[in-house]
Protein backbone atom coordinates (compact mmCIF):
# COMPACT_ATOMS: atom_id res chain seq x y z
CA UNK A 1 0.00 0.00 0.00
CA UNK A 2 2.66 2.19 0.98
CA UNK A 3 4.36 1.72 -2.45
CA UNK A 4 1.08 2.30 -4.39
CA UNK A 5 0.98 5.95 -2.38
CA UNK A 6 4.25 6.72 -3.37
CA UNK A 7 4.02 6.05 -6.58
CA UNK A 8 0.78 8.00 -7.08
CA UNK A 9 2.11 10.60 -5.04
CA UNK A 10 5.75 10.93 -7.28
CA UNK A 11 2.95 10.61 -10.40
CA UNK A 12 1.23 13.35 -9.49
CA UNK A 13 4.94 15.50 -8.73
CA UNK A 14 5.40 14.79 -11.52
CA UNK A 15 2.63 15.95 -13.43
CA UNK A 16 2.39 19.14 -11.62
CA UNK A 17 5.56 20.11 -12.55
CA UNK A 18 5.18 19.70 -16.42
CA UNK A 19 1.70 21.47 -16.41
CA UNK A 20 4.03 24.38 -14.28
CA UNK A 21 3.71 27.74 -15.80
CA UNK A 22 6.92 29.35 -13.77
CA UNK A 23 9.09 29.44 -17.37
CA UNK A 24 8.00 29.30 -20.69
CA UNK A 25 10.10 26.82 -22.66
CA UNK A 26 11.90 26.99 -25.29
CA UNK A 27 10.25 26.00 -29.09
CA UNK A 28 11.79 23.78 -32.25
CA UNK A 29 10.91 23.60 -35.90
CA UNK A 30 10.68 20.12 -35.05
CA UNK A 31 8.50 21.02 -32.14
CA UNK A 32 6.50 22.72 -34.80
CA UNK A 33 6.10 20.26 -36.91
CA UNK A 34 5.17 17.64 -34.54
CA UNK A 35 2.29 19.79 -33.25
CA UNK A 36 1.09 20.54 -36.44
CA UNK A 37 0.68 16.98 -37.87
CA UNK A 38 -1.28 16.26 -34.46
CA UNK A 39 -4.20 18.16 -36.06
CA UNK A 40 -4.30 20.26 -32.76
CA UNK A 41 -5.02 23.73 -34.51
CA UNK A 42 -3.18 26.42 -35.71
CA UNK A 43 -4.46 28.99 -32.76
CA UNK A 44 -3.17 26.86 -30.27
CA UNK A 45 0.43 26.44 -32.12
CA UNK A 46 0.71 29.90 -32.51
CA UNK A 47 -0.15 30.84 -29.05
CA UNK A 48 2.55 28.28 -27.91
CA UNK A 49 4.93 30.05 -30.20
CA UNK A 50 3.93 33.68 -28.54
CA UNK A 51 4.58 32.07 -25.14
CA UNK A 52 7.59 30.87 -25.76
CA UNK A 53 8.58 34.15 -27.69
CA UNK A 54 10.54 32.29 -30.39
CA UNK A 55 10.95 33.69 -33.27
CA UNK A 56 12.81 32.27 -36.60
CA UNK A 57 14.50 33.78 -39.92
CA UNK A 58 13.49 31.48 -41.88
CA UNK A 59 14.63 30.97 -45.14
CA UNK A 60 12.51 30.28 -48.36
CA UNK A 61 13.71 26.90 -48.53
CA UNK A 62 13.19 26.30 -44.84
CA UNK A 63 9.70 27.66 -45.31
CA UNK A 64 8.98 25.59 -48.31
CA UNK A 65 10.09 22.24 -46.16
CA UNK A 66 7.77 23.47 -43.28
CA UNK A 67 4.90 23.62 -45.90
CA UNK A 68 5.83 20.43 -47.13
CA UNK A 69 5.35 18.57 -43.77
CA UNK A 70 2.13 20.22 -43.22
CA UNK A 71 2.98 23.19 -41.25
CA UNK A 72 0.15 25.91 -42.22
CA UNK A 73 0.80 29.30 -43.74
CA UNK A 74 -0.96 31.21 -40.15
CA UNK A 75 1.68 29.41 -38.24
CA UNK A 76 5.07 30.21 -40.27
CA UNK A 77 3.94 33.94 -40.21
CA UNK A 78 3.50 33.31 -36.36
CA UNK A 79 6.99 32.09 -36.68
CA UNK A 80 8.46 34.62 -38.39
CA UNK A 81 7.05 37.55 -36.84
CA UNK A 82 7.88 36.02 -33.16
CA UNK A 83 5.92 37.15 -29.85
CA UNK A 84 6.45 41.24 -30.75
CA UNK A 85 5.21 43.24 -27.44
CA UNK A 86 3.95 47.12 -27.58
CA UNK A 87 6.91 48.58 -25.87
CA UNK A 88 6.11 49.98 -22.52
CA UNK A 89 3.52 53.31 -22.39
CA UNK A 90 5.69 56.01 -20.25
CA UNK A 91 3.47 58.94 -18.18
CA UNK A 92 6.05 61.32 -17.70
CA UNK A 93 8.62 61.30 -20.71
CA UNK A 94 9.85 64.54 -22.21
CA UNK A 95 10.21 62.73 -25.43
CA UNK A 96 7.21 62.97 -27.55
CA UNK A 97 8.77 59.63 -30.21
CA UNK A 98 8.16 57.92 -26.33
CA UNK A 99 4.76 56.08 -26.55
CA UNK A 100 2.35 57.52 -24.16
CA UNK A 101 -1.15 56.75 -23.15
CA UNK A 102 -3.50 58.99 -24.96
CA UNK A 103 -4.33 62.21 -23.38
CA UNK A 104 -3.20 66.06 -22.65
CA UNK A 105 -0.07 66.11 -21.41
CA UNK A 106 2.09 69.59 -19.85
CA UNK A 107 5.69 69.62 -20.43
CA UNK A 108 7.56 71.45 -17.91
CA UNK A 109 10.43 71.31 -15.19
CA UNK A 110 9.54 68.76 -12.52
CA UNK A 111 12.40 68.38 -9.70
CA UNK A 112 14.53 70.21 -12.17
CA UNK A 113 14.30 67.92 -15.14
CA UNK A 114 11.80 68.45 -18.54
CA UNK A 115 9.12 65.65 -18.07
CA UNK A 116 5.62 65.29 -19.10
CA UNK A 117 2.33 65.62 -16.97
CA UNK A 118 -0.55 64.03 -17.84
CA UNK A 119 -3.76 66.36 -17.36
CA UNK A 120 -6.72 64.16 -16.39
CA UNK A 121 -10.14 65.70 -18.22
CA UNK A 122 -12.75 67.28 -15.56
CA UNK A 123 -16.45 66.68 -16.19
CA UNK A 124 -18.55 69.34 -15.93
CA UNK A 125 -21.22 68.49 -12.71
CA UNK A 126 -23.15 71.22 -12.70
CA UNK A 127 -24.88 73.41 -15.73
CA UNK A 128 -25.78 77.01 -14.62
CA UNK A 129 -27.41 80.29 -16.35
CA UNK A 130 -26.53 83.69 -16.10
CA UNK A 131 -28.39 87.14 -17.26
CA UNK A 132 -31.75 85.26 -16.69
CA UNK A 133 -32.76 89.02 -15.32
CA UNK A 134 -31.85 90.83 -17.98
CA UNK A 135 -33.04 88.28 -20.77
CA UNK A 136 -36.83 88.40 -19.10
CA UNK A 137 -36.59 91.98 -18.28
CA UNK A 138 -35.68 93.15 -22.13
CA UNK A 139 -37.97 90.12 -23.41
CA UNK A 140 -35.33 87.96 -24.76
CA UNK A 141 -33.41 90.90 -26.41
CA UNK A 142 -30.10 90.95 -24.14
CA UNK A 143 -28.52 87.61 -23.75
CA UNK A 144 -28.76 84.57 -21.18
CA UNK A 145 -25.72 82.66 -20.93
CA UNK A 146 -25.21 78.84 -20.49
CA UNK A 147 -22.07 77.93 -18.41
CA UNK A 148 -20.34 74.55 -17.43
CA UNK A 149 -19.07 74.50 -14.24
CA UNK A 150 -16.29 72.25 -13.01
CA UNK A 151 -15.46 71.43 -9.20
CA UNK A 152 -12.62 73.10 -7.51
CA UNK A 153 -11.51 76.50 -7.58
CA UNK A 154 -8.21 75.87 -9.27
CA UNK A 155 -6.50 72.88 -11.16
CA UNK A 156 -4.28 69.53 -10.31
CA UNK A 157 -2.23 70.80 -13.05
CA UNK A 158 0.12 74.02 -12.85
CA UNK A 159 2.14 76.00 -15.70
CA UNK A 160 4.54 78.56 -14.57
CA UNK A 161 5.53 79.34 -18.43
CA UNK A 162 3.17 82.29 -19.72
CA UNK A 163 3.68 80.01 -22.86
CA UNK A 164 3.14 76.12 -21.50
CA UNK A 165 4.31 73.32 -23.96
CA UNK A 166 1.36 70.69 -24.17
CA UNK A 167 1.71 67.19 -26.51
CA UNK A 168 -1.44 65.22 -27.56
CA UNK A 169 -1.31 61.78 -27.88
CA UNK A 170 -4.30 60.27 -30.07
CA UNK A 171 -5.15 56.41 -30.86
CA UNK A 172 -3.06 56.58 -33.96
CA UNK A 173 0.45 57.16 -31.99
CA UNK A 174 -0.38 53.48 -30.46
CA UNK A 175 -1.67 51.27 -33.36
CA UNK A 176 -0.90 48.35 -31.41
CA UNK A 177 -3.11 48.40 -28.19
CA UNK A 178 -6.59 48.72 -27.80
CA UNK A 179 -9.02 51.34 -27.98
CA UNK A 180 -9.90 50.09 -24.43
CA UNK A 181 -6.71 52.21 -23.31
CA UNK A 182 -7.73 55.05 -24.98
CA UNK A 183 -8.80 58.31 -22.86
CA UNK A 184 -11.30 60.11 -25.10
CA UNK A 185 -13.45 56.34 -25.53
CA UNK A 186 -15.39 57.15 -22.00
CA UNK A 187 -16.44 60.24 -23.01
CA UNK A 188 -19.36 61.68 -25.24
CA UNK A 189 -17.15 61.75 -27.92
CA UNK A 190 -15.53 58.72 -28.52
CA UNK A 191 -13.25 59.65 -31.41
CA UNK A 192 -10.68 62.12 -31.44
CA UNK A 193 -7.69 62.44 -33.54
CA UNK A 194 -6.70 66.16 -33.60
CA UNK A 195 -6.41 68.93 -31.55
CA UNK A 196 -9.09 70.96 -34.16
CA UNK A 197 -11.43 69.46 -31.90
CA UNK A 198 -10.41 71.37 -29.04
CA UNK A 199 -11.20 74.92 -27.55
CA UNK A 200 -8.37 76.55 -25.47
CA UNK A 201 -10.50 78.77 -23.05
CA UNK A 202 -10.10 80.67 -19.91
CA UNK A 203 -12.03 79.41 -16.72
CA UNK A 204 -13.75 82.30 -14.23
CA UNK A 205 -12.80 81.48 -10.61
CA UNK A 206 -15.74 81.13 -8.22
CA UNK A 207 -16.49 80.09 -4.71
CA UNK A 208 -15.54 76.37 -5.14
CA UNK A 209 -15.45 75.90 -8.67
CA UNK A 210 -14.34 77.12 -11.86
CA UNK A 211 -17.05 78.53 -15.17
CA UNK A 212 -16.55 78.06 -18.78
CA UNK A 213 -19.41 79.79 -21.09
CA UNK A 214 -21.14 77.05 -23.19
CA UNK A 215 -24.09 78.75 -24.38
CA UNK A 216 -26.28 81.74 -25.01
CA UNK A 217 -29.18 82.60 -25.92
CA UNK A 218 -31.38 85.46 -27.10
CA UNK A 219 -34.22 86.38 -29.00
CA UNK A 220 -32.44 86.09 -32.15
CA UNK A 221 -31.21 82.49 -31.06
CA UNK A 222 -29.36 80.09 -29.74
CA UNK A 223 -25.61 79.33 -29.52
CA UNK A 224 -23.96 76.15 -28.36
CA UNK A 225 -20.10 75.71 -27.99
CA UNK A 226 -17.55 78.48 -26.25
CA UNK A 227 -18.27 81.91 -27.30
CA UNK A 228 -15.90 83.37 -29.68
CA UNK A 229 -14.70 85.90 -27.51
CA UNK A 230 -13.86 83.18 -25.02
CA UNK A 231 -11.66 81.22 -26.78
CA UNK A 232 -8.20 81.77 -26.96
CA UNK A 233 -5.59 81.50 -29.89
CA UNK A 234 -3.57 78.28 -29.92
CA UNK A 235 -1.05 76.91 -32.46
CA UNK A 236 -0.32 73.03 -32.86
CA UNK A 237 2.20 71.14 -35.19
CA UNK A 238 2.78 67.40 -35.55
CA UNK A 239 5.25 65.65 -34.25
CA UNK A 240 4.28 61.86 -35.90
CA UNK A 241 1.49 60.33 -36.49
CA UNK A 242 -1.30 61.05 -33.26
CA UNK A 243 0.88 63.20 -31.70
CA UNK A 244 0.70 66.93 -31.77
CA UNK A 245 2.26 69.71 -29.74
CA UNK A 246 0.84 72.66 -28.89
CA UNK A 247 0.82 76.16 -27.18
CA UNK A 248 -1.34 79.30 -26.76
CA UNK A 249 -0.29 81.90 -29.49
CA UNK A 250 0.16 84.34 -26.87
CA UNK A 251 1.41 84.43 -23.41
CA UNK A 252 -1.39 83.56 -20.90
CA UNK A 253 -1.97 85.83 -17.62
CA UNK A 254 -2.31 83.89 -14.32
CA UNK A 255 -5.34 82.01 -14.29
CA UNK A 256 -7.34 79.06 -15.12
CA UNK A 257 -7.60 77.80 -18.31
CA UNK A 258 -8.72 74.46 -20.16
CA UNK A 259 -8.51 72.60 -23.66
CA UNK A 260 -12.96 71.55 -23.92
CA UNK A 261 -14.06 69.24 -25.95
CA UNK A 262 -17.35 66.93 -26.11
CA UNK A 263 -20.27 69.54 -25.97
CA UNK A 264 -23.00 67.63 -27.58
CA UNK A 265 -26.44 69.09 -27.62
CA UNK A 266 -28.01 72.69 -26.83
CA UNK A 267 -28.18 74.43 -23.40
CA UNK A 268 -27.65 72.77 -20.42
CA UNK A 269 -27.66 69.32 -21.83
CA UNK A 270 -24.19 70.77 -23.52
CA UNK A 271 -22.83 72.07 -20.86
CA UNK A 272 -23.31 68.71 -18.60
CA UNK A 273 -20.99 66.95 -21.51
CA UNK A 274 -18.56 69.45 -21.52
CA UNK A 275 -14.88 68.02 -21.06
CA UNK A 276 -12.10 69.70 -19.91
CA UNK A 277 -8.64 69.02 -19.34
CA UNK A 278 -7.56 71.88 -17.30
CA UNK A 279 -4.91 73.55 -15.83
CA UNK A 280 -3.65 76.47 -13.94
CA UNK A 281 -0.63 79.19 -15.00
CA UNK A 282 1.14 80.60 -11.78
Amino acid sequence: MWNVKRGLSCALFVAMSLASPAAAESLTLEQVVALSATGIGDEAIIAQVRNANAKFDLTTDQMIDLKSKGVSGSVIAALLAGADKPAALSLDSADPMVPHAPGVYLLADWDGQPKMRRIDATVSNQAKTGGIFGYALTGGIASMSVKAAIQNETARVQARAKRPTFYMFFDESNPSLQAATSAWASGSATTVSSPNEFTLIKLARKDGRREARVGSLNIAGAKTGVMDKDRIAFDYEMVRPGVYKASPTNELAPGEYGFIFAINGGGAAGAMSARIFDFTVL
